[in-house]
């Protein structure tokens, strides 16, 4: 039996060319959004990958995906400690790329609509290859970058893990990205060639006019008179791109510019010692009142057992360092920290040179209710649990009574509430 041919003719709708009108569109358009979106995803790309490294800070731990991945290590170092605002940094920027990128992304996405419905769907092998990556670049930019607008607006409406998925999707839109560039890249030398990198932006409303129609291109067949110059569309998508960029500039630096940081989760902040932003508040984590009061205790573990109480901790050596906290949704924030060495609680546990250590909170669930700290982190001088912070007792939303504080480790890592550490040799 014959499978059925596909209609010579195109149905009515999206599939026909003169459906779209657009006089902007073409492959010069596509090719100035897609160079100016191609360094965004680069940067978020490497910068999300080290994050990878910083949540499996060991060497010989960090595969190139979550919970061991493909089973290799691929970045060969062992996250470091040093300097202090490295995380902070790097998610930084990775957040500030991203979010700047969105406006870009839909303006690309705009661009090349036509393509999703070219007819016959099918044509050639190297049709097929296109078609394929251009069907994972839209559903691969659109799942990592919304889900990580969202997850940087901590609002999660899905089952499944946010970091895993998030890191899988991004591996798979990367590798369509790449095979799209390489197909496409002819078309943009062809675009620029004929037409200029930037001669189009001199014209006005009244000089714009439509790309020559191409059977293959996105150039329309019947082009509608423009009522926007290109000129303008792209300083409008630039501008969007800027305000969203300084926006999240505004949260990641704080400091002066937070003012900047309109419609973020963590624009604003509180007043006093404790006035800093939180992911998590004691009551969201179901942490009790009893659990954190005179009876709470902290068990070490290591060549032996030892209980400690607060005021135990208390008399105890105390250190206390500026670090900031900085997390995965891109703000962080610098306090005076004070309390005691991880070293020191690895020597109390008596296993002085631990190779890691598994932090684990009072909070009964969470992805990151338990945490395993490397040698290195160990080691630091600065690494602390923190029992103060700018002179005063933790608040209950800051972790009271006790907290881990690493430089250069990403936030979700500083487990509050801390209930339980054991130390380990390799």
């Amino acid at each position: 039996m014959k499978a059925p041919r596909l209609p010579e003719q195109p149905p009515p709708g999206p599939t026909r060319p003169g459906f779209w009108r657009s006089p902007l569109r073409g492959p010069w358009l596509t090719s100035i959004l897609g160079s100016a979106l191609l360094p965004l995803i680069a940067i978020s790309a490497i910068t999300g990958f080290l994050s990878q490294a910083s949540y499996n800070p060991g060497l010989g731990h960090n595969s190139v995906l979550p919970g061991g991945g493909l089973g290799w290590d691929v970045f060969g170092f062992s996250w470091p400690t040093s300097p202090a605002w490295l995380y902070a940094f790097t998610q930084g920027l990775h957040v500030i790329c991203g979010l700047t990128a969105i406006p870009l992304l839909l303006a690309k996405l705009w661009s090349v609509m036509p393509k999703l419905f070219e007819w016959p769907p099918l044509r050639s092998l190297a049709h097929l290859l296109e078609r394929a990556s251009l069907a994972l670049l839209v559903g691969g930019s659109l799942f990592v970058f919304f889900t990580g607008l969202l997850n940087i607006q901590l609002y999660y409406p899905w089952s499944f893990n946010f970091v895993p998925s998030h890191y899988y999707a991004a591996i798979v839109f990367l590798a369509a990205l790449a095979l799209h560039v390489g197909l496409k890249l002819s078309t943009v030398r062809r675009s620029f060639r004929r037409r200029g990198v930037v001669r189009p932006l001199r014209a006005d409303l009244e000089h714009t006019e439509p790309e020559p129609y191409e059977e293959g291109t996105t150039a329309p067949l019947e082009p509608r008179a423009p009522t926007m110059s290109r000129r303008a569309m792209l300083g409008t998508v630039g501008a969007a791109s800027l305000g969203v960029g300084l926006m999240a500039v505004g949260q990641v630096v704080g400091g002066p510019l937070r003012g900047l940081a309109w419609l973020t989760p963590r624009g604003r902040v509180g007043d006093g010692p404790n006035g800093f932003p939180v992911n998590k508040t004691a009551a969201a984590r179901e942490i009790l009142p009893g659990e954190t009061g005179p009876a709470w205790r902290l068990q070490l573990d290591g060549g032996r057992r030892v209980r400690l109480s607060r005021d135990d901790l208390l008399a105890m050596p105390q250190h206390t360092y500026d670090l900031p906290i900085a997390c995965v949704e891109g703000w962080s924030t610098t306090q005076s920290w004070t309390g005691v060495r991880l070293r020191d609680l690895a020597e109390r546990a008596g296993l002085a040179g631990a190779d890691q250590v598994l932090v684990e909170s009072l909070q009964k669930k969470g992805a990151f209710r338990r945490v395993t700290l490397s040698s290195k982190q160990i080691a630091d001088d600065r690494s602390l649990l923190a029992l103060r912070v700018n002179g005063v007792d933790l608040s209950p939303d800051h972790g009271f009574p006790a907290r881990i504080i690493v430089p250069a480790a990403p936030g979700v890592h500083c487990t509050k509430w801390v209930g339980s550490m054991s130390f380990e040799r390799a």
